[in-house]
């Protein structure tokens, strides 16, 4: 028999059930991929077919799963839910390898690029090849039919800029002049302007040397037509975050730093036409009722102790909520989920069934560790 679907849940919920994308960004450390993670199971509790992905090189997808490893094909994790659950670890080489033999004609064309010394260069080291391949993957799985939510763990917050923006980057680069002009030493129609083309190679040879210019005139020359297959993966893969099935979800700490940080995306979100459509912040410590509701103790007294503590918490809890108040204000009327700290360490399946529970509202009284959480 089937696991029952999860009962309805709080706001950030219904971005599960409706959404095919939700996109977590934060900034480092604040547990943005468990939080990814947790709204991967909830998406699998919910009956969904999800698959959560994570384009930071580091391996805390695979931790948090409780998996050794984690590639760059869906894999599929077990657990106690009507719907499915995958996770994969972006390869931005091997992707950019599956788009090369996707766009070329023919085996011939695409080992012809695979071998070239620049592409080796481009597809490993290039600063934005992570992040544009990474548009790619989530493209390929988000359009590919064998999902119904797609959960994206990006890399911190201001290099989640580049991967929002990476197709209209590589669209601007395929439209730029020094491309077209490595281009049309290849093209039989430019011919007779190729004698230029030919000078200006040989002063930039001068400068970087030989070699690598005409590594550069082999790759251009082995990829010509494939450009506008990448120009128009690019177009819409721009209007695939656009849509109204995307939602963007901020993760924050209640660290300064980080609120600030969320902050600053938000209004960047913002400034692209894209909205924050749910905020989780991480490691609240819990109010322990309300400022001043303490009982007189007698000085010296254990109680008095405990009091003292309690009284100390009280103003942590309360500095923290001040230090939210601008963020929440901020991403208002959007939904605002505070995940306490916990009192357990999430390295696999149950414990982020725990933190989906404080998420998506599903969860009784939860205990207050010291210093525990999400990782």
């Amino acid at each position: 028999m089937a696991d029952a679907v999860a009962p309805p849940t709080s706001g950030l919920g219904s971005l599960v059930d409706e959404r095919s994308i939700i996109v977590c960004s934060g900034s480092g450390g604040v547990g943005k991929t468990t939080v990814s993670a947790a709204f991967g199971v909830q998406g699998a509790r919910r009956g969904r077919r999800t698959c959560v992905v994570t384009i930071d090189p580091a391996r805390r997808l695979a931790d948090a799963l409780g998996l050794e490893r984690l590639g760059n094909t869906p894999h599929r994790i077990d657990g106690p839910w009507p719907g499915e659950l995958w996770a994969l670890m972006l390869d931005p080489k091997g992707t950019f390898d599956d788009l090369v033999h996707r766009y070329a004609d023919g085996p011939e064309q695409a080992e012809g690029i695979l071998a070239n010394r620049l592409y080796r260069n481009l597809s490993s080291a290039l600063s934005g090849t992570q992040e544009y391949m990474a548009m790619e993957k989530l493209y390929e799985l988000a359009e590919g039919g064998d999902f119904d939510l797609v959960v994206v763990d990006t890399p911190p917050t201001r290099n989640a800029l580049d991967f929002l923006d990476a197709p209209r980057r590589l669209t601007r680069f395929l439209g730029h002049r020094l491309f077209q002009v490595l281009l049309m030493p290849t093209r039989a129609y430019l011919r007779a302007v190729s004698v230029a083309t030919q000078a200006l190679l040989r002063t930039i040879s001068k400068v970087a040397g030989a070699e690598i210019v005409q590594d550069a005139v082999t790759f251009f020359q082995a990829f010509e037509g494939m450009e506008e297959g990448f120009r128009t993966r690019a177009d819409h893969m721009r209007r695939l975050l656009a849509r109204r099935t995307t939602a963007f979800v901020l993760v924050t700490s209640t660290r300064t730093d980080a609120v600030e940080e969320a902050g600053w995306f938000a209004d960047k979100l913002n400034e692209s036409g894209l909205a924050v459509e749910g905020l989780v912040v991480n490691r609240v410590h819990p109010s322990f009722g309300e400022p001043g509701a303490l009982p007189e103790a007698p000085e010296g007294s254990d109680l008095a102790v405990l009091v003292a503590n309690l009284r100390d918490q009280q103003a942590v809890n309360q500095h923290e909520q001040a230090t939210l108040a601008r963020i929440v204000t901020e991403v208002a009327p959007s939904p605002v989920v505070q995940v306490p700290l916990l009192d357990i360490d999430v390295h696999d399946v149950d414990g982020l069934g725990v933190v989906a529970d404080c998420i998506f509202g599903t969860a009784g009284p939860v205990v207050a560790g010291d210093g525990a959480g999400l990782p």
